[in-house]
């Protein structure tokens, strides 16, 4: 060698994370956590409007109902999952060949942070055959 002997200290590779790369680290992984916590009562309202879409075509499939009779369903199951983000006339109750198609369509949208805030589409669609 050249006559210089290798401290054991520095002949072994450093590895690990710095604290700086540990704090950026944890605010990204806090903003998603923080952002999931911000969606999540807007998927759990949704997944309420499927409950009562799908609860309707169930109730109603292959009975030939009246688009009447539908709505009212549709109130009454509003009614009791305490559906406030739509209302029930918000939902489409059209004719098609096959029958009545139920359709909810909306945005929710929720503050995330300062003025930044999160849109959603939601689309529901079932049919009821008669």
């Amino acid at each position: 060698m050249n006559g210089k002997a290798r401290s054991p200290v520095s002949a072994r590779r450093q590895a690990g994370m710095t604290t700086m790369g540990l704090i950026i680290l944890v605010a990204f992984v806090g903003l998603f956590a923080f952002a999931g916590i911000r969606l999540t009562p807007v998927y759990l309202n949704y997944m309420k409007i499927v409950g009562v879409v799908d609860g309707v075509q169930q109730e109603f499939d292959g009975q030939n109902a009246s688009t009447t009779a539908i709505r009212r369903s549709i109130q009454r199951r509003f009614d009791v999952e305490s559906v406030g983000v739509i209302k029930a006339k918000d939902i489409k109750v059209t004719a098609t060949d096959g029958g009545l198609q139920v359709s909810a369509t909306y945005d929710d949208s929720t503050p995330f942070i300062a003025n930044v805030s999160f849109t959603v589409h939601f689309d529901k669609k079932a049919l009821i055959r008669r």
